[in-house]
C-alpha cells in the first residue's frame, strides 16, 4: 500500500489541540453519563426488588424499553424527537437557549440507557444476598428504607464491583456515538483530522491509543476498589 505516513502532524496545531479537546469532551461525556447512570441504575435496580409489584413492573417497563432500544435510534430521539413532543416553549429553549445542547442530549440519553444495565447488576446483587441479612436488620428495627441504605445496598454494590466495572468501560466506548449529533469527541476529532490532513491512518490510532489508556486506567481504579471493599472470605482474609 502506497501510504506517506507522518505521525508529526498529531503534534502539531491546531490539531493535537483537537485531540486534547475530544479527549476533554469524552471523559465529560462519560464521566457526567456514569453518575447518572449509576444513581439511577441504583434506584430502578431497588425498585425491582421492592414487595410491591407495581413498582416492581414499572422498573421492568423502564430495564426492557432502553436496554431494548439501540442507543444511536434513542440519542436521535432525545436529540431531535423529544424537544418536538414538549410544549412549544420548552420546545424552543431546549434547542435555542440550553447551554451545550448536544452535549446535554449525550449525557442525558447515555445515562439513561446506561442506567438500564446498572439496574440489572444492583439488582442481582441485592437477590443474591441471603434473606437473613434483612431479617436481622428487622430484628433490630430497621425500616424497609434503612435496610436497604444501611444492609442491603452496601454489600451488594461490593458484589457487583466486577460487572459494573464492564459497564463503566463501555459508556466511554458508547461516548463515540455522540459524534452523531454533533458533540467533538475523540471519534469526531480524529474524523476531523483525518479531514484536514488526509492522515486517517494515523488520527485513528491515536484515538485507539487513548481508547485503551482510558480503558486499562478504568480496569486500574477498579480493580483496586475491588480488592479494597471485597468481602473476606470464610477464613477472615481478603481473597
Amino acid at each position: 500500500m502506497d501510504y506517506n505516513w507522518d505521525w508529526s502532524v498529531l503534534f502539531q496545531e491546531p490539531y493535537f489541540g483537537w485531540l486534547l479537546s475530544g479527549i476533554r469532551w469524552t471523559l465529560l461525556v462519560a464521566g457526567c453519563a456514569w453518575v447518572i447512570a449509576f444513581l439511577l441504575g441504583s434506584l430502578i435496580g431497588v425498585i425491582r426488588t421492592l414487595p410491591s409489584q407495581f413498582l416492581r413492573g414499572i422498573g421492568a417497563v423502564y430495564v426492557e424499553v432502553f436496554r431494548g432500544i439501540p442507543l444511536l435510534v434513542q440519542l436521535f430521539i432525545w436529540y431531535f424527537v423529544v424537544p418536538e413532543l414538549l410544549p412549544q416553549d420548552a420546545g424552543m429553549w431546549i434547542k435555542r437557549e440550553l447551554p451545550l445542547p448536544e452535549f446535554t442530549t449525550a449525557v442525558v440519553c447515555l445515562g439513561t440507557y446506561t442506567a438500564a444495565r446498572v439496574a440489572e447488576q444492583v439488582r442481582s446483587g441485592i437477590q443474591a444476598l441471603s434473606g437473613d441479612l434483612a431479617n436481622a436488620g428487622r430484628a433490630i428495627g430497621l425500616t424497609e428504607r434503612q435496610n436497604y441504605i444501611h444492609i442491603r445496598l452496601p454489600i451488594a454494590y461490593r458484589i457487583i464491583i466486577p460487572p459494573l466495572t464492564s459497564e463503566f468501560l463501555t459508556i466511554f466506548k458508547n461516548s463515540s456515538l455522540a459524534l452523531t449529533i454533533g458533540v467533538l469527541e475523540l471519534t469526531a476529532q480524529s474524523r476531523q483530522i483525518e479531514n484536514y490532513t488526509f492522515h486517517g491512518f494515523e488520527a485513528f490510532t491515536a484515538a485507539t491509543v487513548v481508547y485503551l489508556v482510558i480503558t486499562m486506567s478504568v480496569v486500574g481504579i477498579m480493580r483496586g476498589i475491588d480488592r479494597y471493599f471485597r468481602i473476606p472470605s470464610s477464613s477472615g482474609e481478603r481473597s
